[in-house]
């Protein structure tokens, strides 16, 4: 917050600075030792000595000890011992964070209460910080028909009915190859980073264009980080009224996303706030889904129908035989099946076991990881 902002969006990050300060549990003042005071650094502390909250001043880049004395300079802003630190050779830095964690809660409690991490994800200026401004009901996220203005993924809770979900905004995947070089292959990076680490992962479409080769990558990773998936068509609203528009993008979208048949799709306006609660919804639904866990002995009598109905194909001459099956895991819903050839099974019939699984038990919404081993695997 220390330096003096300018350009197309000064006012919209400042707003959003304070809005960050009136909600933050604590804040860090950082300071520059080898800039010492300077008239910008005079206007903020006398800003945060109004904050309600805690204000940690930390004098950073102090390099050396002749630097670390410099920081009695910042005594001067009334906010108390400056700590002393420098970010570039870990200076000081552990004795900060161990200080700054005494007083804040911890992440498993702060983490206990969210009942869904969902990432918001898709190509440049589809309307993502639009849409999550629109269920926020506030401007949180910058906004503008400048692809490329948002750069970090930003953590923000909402609550919706008596559940909790943490929405993460983030940079518009590019295809590789057309990711420049420095900041934007940052921000692809901390968009990728998001999916990681989200429950779900809601990737926005333009309904005011065709979807994209470029759309189907993104999908693509949510996929491979087995996540929650749900497609949202944000701008909704440009195709009232065109019936053979809607029909257009329908056809175009089951075409493009074939291989996610079971994905949910909301219909959204972020302009016009419309079926915001709906797709809330569908995500904690998947979220719920993906916690899911089907008992053993009905994962073993499908796993009888389903090889009955439709054997797999010989290995060498010799039959394929399935002994059993059993949920390992949930988050993402694993399944693991004991079989004498497992690397004879071909992806095709893994698929057809993924429908089957599907057929019987649901699971909208959720990539499904399946395994196969031998029998004598740890359970002969």
């Amino acid at each position: 917050m220390g330096e003096q902002l300018t350009g197309d969006y000064a006012e919209s990050v400042a707003a959003q600075v304070e809005q960050a300060m009136d909600e933050a549990a604590a804040i860090c003042f950082v300071v520059d030792v080898q800039s010492r005071v300077l008239p910008a650094d005079e206007d903020v502390a006398a800003r945060l000595r109004q904050a309600a909250q805690p204000v940690y001043l930390v004098a950073n880049k102090a390099d050396n000890d002749a630097m670390a004395a410099a920081a009695a300079d910042f005594y001067a802003f009334g906010l108390g011992e400056p700590h002393v630190v420098s970010a570039q050779h870990g200076r000081g830095v552990g004795d900060l964070l161990d200080f700054l964690v005494e007083g804040l809660p911890t992440a498993a409690l702060l983490q206990s209460a969210v009942d869904c991490n969902l990432a918001i994800v898709g190509r440049p200026n589809v309307g993502k910080s639009s849409l999550v401004n629109a269920i926020l009901r506030e401007e949180r996220m910058i906004v503008s028909t400048t692809p490329g203005t948002t750069r970090d993924a930003v953590d923000t809770a909402v609550d919706f009915g008596d559940r909790r979900l943490v929405l993460v905004d983030t940079a518009g995947i590019r295809r590789r190859g057309r990711v420049e070089r420095g900041t934007e292959r940052a921000s692809v990076n901390r968009a990728q980073a998001a999916v990681a680490r989200a429950d779900v992962v809601a990737i926005v479409l333009d309904g005011g264009r065709d979807v994209a080769a470029q759309d189907q990558h993104i999908l693509g990773r949510a996929l491979d980080a087995y996540k929650g998936v749900i497609l949202v068509v944000n701008k909704a609203d440009l195709l009232r009224g065109d019936a053979e528009l809607q029909d257009r993008r329908r056809r175009q979208l089951r075409w493009r996303a074939h291989f996610v048949p079971w994905a949910p799709v909301v219909w959204t306006s972020a302009l016009r706030g419309e079926h915001l609660d709906e797709l809330l919804q569908t995500v904690l639904n998947v979220a719920d889904v993906r916690r899911r866990r089907v008992p053993t002995s009905q994962l073993n009598a499908l796993l009888i129908r389903a090889t009955a109905a439709h054997p797999p194909a010989t290995f060498r001459g010799r039959p394929i035989k399935f002994f059993y099956a059993t949920q390992a895991a949930i988050e993402p819903p694993t399944f693991v099946f004991f079989v004498n050839y497992p690397e004879a099974v071909h992806f095709s019939y893994q698929r057809y076991l993924q429908r089957r699984i599907r057929e019987e038990f649901g699971f909208l919404g959720a990539a499904l990881r399946l395994h196969f081993r031998p029998r004598n695997d740890g359970h002969g």
